[in-house]
């Protein structure tokens, strides 16, 4: 009988999910390792905000845990939270957004997956801009999608242009899905292009979705919504969250919006998976929503300066160069003339200095050759990592 147990069989979505390309994780696997033993490891290979959420927000979710918003919620969100998302995406856009267009997940991921999900069979086809987000391709090899890859190279800003994403369209496509500001480059598509990309997906009858999660983390150039850029909204749709703007990213805060027919189908889809987001996050959430300017201004100011800075010590490194970004915490660092592998630099560079930094070919192949240098620790922290990452280079 327990011989039953070895060869367990699972489902083919397990499969589809262990494809993946685990050795770009590798390093940063290692690094935490090491870290947890005590190594003096600088990790700069994750995303996740090292500012603390807040105060006043942790105030407001621990003021409602204690009155007792600890109860299930509707599959959509509270509708409180729901008003917020439309009077900020109303505020940002020329279309009004309505309560009923929105639909609230624990977290931006969730809200892709789900999207997805109401939006394409096994077969369909989805048209996907390279580099791109970790989770993208794993979300797609689970529901069994035909992906048409677009590269966006290093030569154009890490921005694709109008005809290389149209014609990756194929008769199977039914979804056009962007990133901007995108991880991990931080490249900003323009306004002129997302306005031809809706146009042309409506009369094409193609949806097009814009994961816009580093929509309030750019810096000099602001940020475009597809909402703003669009002059109808049909068959479009904006993801966007509270991870990296409000450094919420452990409370699962995220959202699509849509037209009313998708969302209903996302409140059947919500209902009989994650079942609702607990009410005091979203309670807490609210509260951020409409009272986020100074902070989300102050970690913003901070995040650039951190850029800048590490800027200034790369331009004093030899063999390396790198694309500035416009928006979100991460620098993309072309050591393609110190090492052929980026995977192999991040490893040697782990081995011989104890910094962590994330293989570019974990966001595709148009980051092959780079590696991705985040923002995510305190300025001291990433100067030492500027001169470990000098050090290696100087004596390879």
């Amino acid at each position: 009988m327990n011989k039953e147990t070895s060869t367990a069989r699972f489902s083919q979505v397990t499969s589809l999910l262990d494809a993946g390309d685990s050795d770009a994780w590798a390093v940063h696997d290692e690094a935490l390792e090491l870290k947890r033993r005590g190594e003096d490891v600088i990790m700069l290979s994750i995303g996740d905000p090292d500012f603390r959420t807040p105060d006043p927000i942790i105030d407001n979710a621990v003021s409602h845990m204690r009155v007792g918003r600890t109860h299930y919620s509707p599959a959509l969100g509270e509708l409180n939270l729901r008003r917020a998302v439309a009077d900020y995406e109303s505020r940002v856009s020329p279309h009004r957004c309505q309560v009923e267009e929105v639909a609230i997940f624990p977290g931006v991921t969730s809200a892709i997956y789900s999207v997805m999900s109401c939006l394409l069979d096994p077969g369909d086809g989805a048209v996907i801009v390279d580099p791109m987000y970790v989770g993208y391709e794993p979300i797609m090899r689970a529901l069994q999608v035909d992906m048409q890859i677009v590269y966006a190279r290093a030569k154009s800003g890490f921005v694709p242009s109008f005809k290389e994403i149209t014609s990756a369209v194929t008769t199977s496509t039914r979804v056009i899905f962007i990133n901007t500001p995108a991880n991990p480059t931080g490249a900003i598509m323009d306004q002129t292009l997302l306005a031809k990309l809706a146009k042309w997906c409506q009369q094409n009858k193609i949806w097009l979705v814009c994961d816009e999660i580093y929509s309030m983390l750019t810096y000099r150039r602001p940020h475009v919504s597809l909402r703003t850029a669009a002059e109808s909204l049909d068959r479009l749709v904006v993801i966007d969250g509270l991870s990296k703007s409000h450094a919420m990213s452990g409370w699962r805060m995220g959202w699509a919006v849509g037209q009313k027919d998708l969302i209903h189908h996302l409140g059947n889809f919500s209902a009989m998976s994650i079942f609702g987001c607990p009410q005091f996050i979203q309670d807490a959430a609210t509260f951020a929503l409409n009272n986020d300017e100074y902070y989300v201004k102050d970690m913003r100011d901070r995040y650039e300066l951190r850029r800048d800075k590490v800027c200034e010590r790369l331009d004093q490194i030899p063999s390396i160069s790198y694309h500035k970004p416009e928006s979100g915490m991460f620098i993309m660092i072309d050591v393609s003339k110190v090492e052929a592998d980026d995977r192999v630099f991040a490893k040697k560079l782990l081995d011989a200095e104890c910094v962590s930094v994330l293989p570019g070919i974990a966001f595709g192949d148009s980051t092959r050759g780079h590696v991705r240098f985040s923002l995510v620790q305190p300025m001291s922290v990433l100067m030492e990592g500027c001169d470990r990452l000098q050090k290696f280079i100087e004596e390879k």
